[in-house]
């Protein structure tokens, strides 16, 4: 029976690809991970059916293969799984904290690449926790509408992590990048590099992309993409939508422009299925995922 035989029915899983039932005995080589976690949102809620939301989308995706304008098919250079969703405990957000970190922490020291479904952008902070466990202080390349810098906001915050993360020694500032950004931040003393969305706009994704390998080198490179870097007409579906943002297809042109760079994790945030139409945030995170598991193919397709 054919894979896309089955779109419709079942537990959904991305892609419909293979459930992993234990990620230790796992010999797959990208695992995907849902985290439904939303009590770091300071907008509209709901970013917890993120996970599901996606993998639903994501339905729309497996009939063609291989993906346009890609000439090989990735899942025959691949073999990726989907782990399912990371544990939430109910209104314990320390414990989470703590989960989520040991679980990637784990993925990460097998060496397999961990692509993760959010859930609000918080989760990017225990993701890069994990993931310098084993590779030490990362470059980062943020799409997002914000620069989710903020010194204030307590604890447990969507718009503080990579202030915190950069403080606790998890990035290297001088090789990252920030892309999309339109709302205001302290441009003083920021750690970052900044490619606002009017930049981007106003030229080439090929400009976009020489910035942004100019910029991270060779360096371990964590990618996170909040939806909201997208323009609200391409993802109406987030907590926090901003206008004058990307389209998705100048999105999807520079994430292909990043084949040959160090990619170790992504995580795809801030889907809100309750606030979306016609599935087209959830659709645009589902494409996101799957064009960074081609990237992921081309390298090794060039590796090998």
């Amino acid at each position: 029976m054919a894979a896309d035989d089955l779109l419709y029915t079942g537990a959904p899983t991305f892609l419909r690809l293979p459930a992993c039932m234990d990620v230790s005995a796992s010999d797959a080589d990208v695992l995907i991970l849902g985290v439904p976690f939303d009590l770091a949102t300071t907008g509209r809620a709901g970013t917890r059916s993120g996970p599901l939301g996606i993998r639903n989308a994501s339905a729309h995706l497996v009939w063609e293969e291989p993906r346009w304008p890609w000439d090989f098919n990735a899942l025959e250079t691949l073999k990726v799984e989907d782990a399912g969703d990371v544990d939430v405990p109910t209104g314990n957000p320390a414990r989470f904290t703590r989960g989520l970190e040991d679980v990637a922490a784990g993925i990460a020291s097998s060496g397999k690449t961990l692509v993760s479904l959010g859930g609000d952008h918080y989760i990017s902070l225990p993701l890069l926790r994990a993931h310098s466990r084993t590779h030490g202080p990362l470059a980062l390349i943020h799409f997002d509408a914000h620069t989710d810098t903020a010194t204030e906001g307590g604890e447990y915050n969507h718009g503080t992590m990579f202030h915190r993360a950069n403080q606790e020694g998890l990035l290297r500032p001088d090789r990252s990048i920030q892309v999309g950004i339109r709302t205001n931040y302290k441009r003083q003393g920021h750690p970052f590099e900044v490619m606002d969305a009017a930049w981007v706009n106003e030229h080439s994704a090929a400009d976009c992309v020489a910035r942004i390998r100019e910029r991270v080198g060779d360096a371990p490179i964590y990618l996170s993409f909040d939806i909201d870097c997208l323009d609200p007409a391409h993802a109406p579906g987030t907590g926090t939508p901003v206008a004058g943002g990307l389209s998705s297809d100048r999105a999807l042109q520079i994430l292909r422009g990043l084949v040959g760079l160090n990619l170790i994790g992504f995580d795809v945030v801030e889907v809100s299925p309750a606030f979306d139409h016609a599935e087209l945030t959830s659709l645009a995170g589902a494409t996101l995922v799957l064009e960074y598991l081609y990237v992921l193919a081309a390298n090794r397709r060039v590796a090998e």
